[in-house]
């Protein structure tokens, strides 16, 4: 079998159409959270399935799902091989406001040496770096080092139900010893990272009701209690004026971490500056006691993701609205269960909520926090490949977002997840003008490549103290 020298060199000599067939996979407006673009998102699936059977993956196929598809594509299983399960997800987030994009964003454009487009870096870009890398091992070596698994959804954007029940159902039947993600951004420009922690997420939507119907606020104003600020008020009674959260027991699962986990985070995670920077935030806001660093990963958050009631449009309307609705997120850390927090969040929203108008909280997805196994021999070769692919050692960082399939994946499959991203902090995920940084495509897929190989090594076979627990690094 052909080394990975050899397999790099032939990824090299194909960069040119490996760019050109990523900008044909971010042309699909593949937006899970809009139900008109569900055929996009079939077709999307099909294009998919296609390009991994002409790379040599015949086994592709689209697995249908009460929503978007999956596929899924497999290689023959080889015995003493590990089997590596490579994740991802070709749905992307809404665009708007379209009219902060410089060009539009299923046009993908390369601007100073970056792709701009929607999907660019969550997913498409980064999970692309590992298809090419399989495509160049299998032309270049005629086979993988490792069995391999690839599962790509198109519902991560919206909680993964339909990826969760797949993996309920088939999950263990699929035999992965090892799991790979990478929807993540790196620590900085020229910095790899492998991301060992993100919290959980809760996603809620509050409803106030008042009147039964609209009423002219000449006739009613100063009579009723307008239902959208009756939600203003109990949103305001969700937070203590210092930003902590002003839920009783909310608190009371967080874990505490050692000086020496601090100490670490501090050292290799971005300061005050440079993520008030990456956010373009004027006045940082949030939990005294704590970095922003901190507070954006060790520490819980209740946000107001938005907020509607009333009259929208331009000019004036003398309206009370008959309802309000608020959609609530919620990041959770460990050990915080995410329906004990949704009970503490109802509980807090009935004594909030005044007798002129009623509430009602709906959960639209839920996501349990993750704790990476730094030890795993899985997560010692992704070290191993990035400081190959990058030519530096990796960091170990948190990740205060969410990636909803991780801990199902965690449960279901019951093996170590590697988590590694090739994004950058101000990629512009989710955000207008999203790109993916071209360096950062390339050398992704060579780092695939070294990933491969090194799992596929005796050298990591077994489970070390790995590259985080030596002298200085947090345990």
């Amino acid at each position: 079998m052909a080394g990975p020298q050899t397999v790099i060199a032939d990824a090299r000599r194909h960069r040119a159409r490996y760019l050109e067939e990523l900008k044909e996979f971010v042309r699909f407006p593949s937006i899970s959270a809009e139900p008109a673009r569900a055929p996009d998102l079939e077709r999307c699936a099909g294009w998919l399935v296609r390009h991994l059977r002409s790379m040599g993956l015949t086994s592709a196929r689209v697995i249908p799902t009460a929503g978007h598809p999956l596929v899924l594509a497999t290689t023959r299983k080889v015995p003493g091989r590990r089997t590596l399960l490579v994740y991802g997800h070709y749905d992307v987030q809404p665009t708007d406001p379209l009219s902060e994009w410089w060009t539009p964003p299923f046009c993908p454009t390369v601007r100073a040496g970056a792709l701009y487009g929607r999907g660019a870096s969550d997913d498409k870009g980064q999970l692309f770096a590992h298809l090419k890398a399989l495509e160049s091992y299998l032309r270049a070596a005629g086979e993988m080092p490792v069995n391999l698994i690839c599962l790509i959804e198109g519902e991560e954007e919206v909680g993964s139900p339909g990826l969760t029940r797949f993996l309920r159902a088939q999950g263990r039947r699929l035999g992965a010893d090892a799991v790979v993600v990478s929807d993540m951004p790196m620590a900085g420009p020229g910095r790899p990272a492998i991301t060992y922690a993100m919290r959980g997420a809760l996603s809620l939507q509050l409803d106030v009701r008042g009147p039964a119907r609209d009423l002219h606020s000449g006739l009613y104003g100063g009579a009723v209690h307008n239902p959208a600020q009756a939600l203003a008020e109990i949103i305001t009674g969700l937070h203590r004026p210092d930003g902590r959260v002003a839920v009783p027991g909310f608190y009371r699962d967080v874990r505490r971490w050692s000086a020496r986990e601090r100490a670490y985070m501090r050292r290799v995670g971005p300061n005050d500056g440079r993520l008030a920077a990456n956010g373009k935030i004027r006045t940082a806001w949030g939990e005294p006691g704590f970095t922003l660093y901190e507070r954006t990963t060790i520490r819980p958050a209740l946000t107001v993701n938005g907020m509607a009631g009333g009259y929208q449009g331009p000019g004036a309307k003398a309206v009370i609205p008959a309802r309000a609705t608020a959609k609530l997120g919620l990041r959770l850390v460990p050990d915080q269960d995410p329906a004990g927090i949704e009970r503490l969040i109802g509980r807090r929203i009935a004594a909030l909520t005044p007798e002129t108008v009623t509430a009602s909280l709906r959960t639209e997805f839920a996501a349990e926090p993750v704790l990476v196994d730094r030890g795993a021999p899985a997560v010692r070769a992704a070290y191993a490949a990035l400081e190959r692919g990058f030519g530096t050692a990796p960091v170990f960082v948190r990740l205060g977002g969410t990636i909803p399939p991780v801990s199902t994946m965690q449960r279901e499959l019951d093996a170590p997840i590697v988590l590694m991203g090739f994004a950058l902090p101000d990629d512009g995920m989710h955000a207008p003008n999203e790109r993916f940084h071209l360096d950062n495509f390339f050398r992704g897929i060579e780092t695939v490549v070294w990933f491969l190989d090194a799992l596929g090594s005796p050298a990591f076979s077994s489970r070390g103290p790995g590259p985080a627990a030596q002298p200085g690094e947090p345990p």
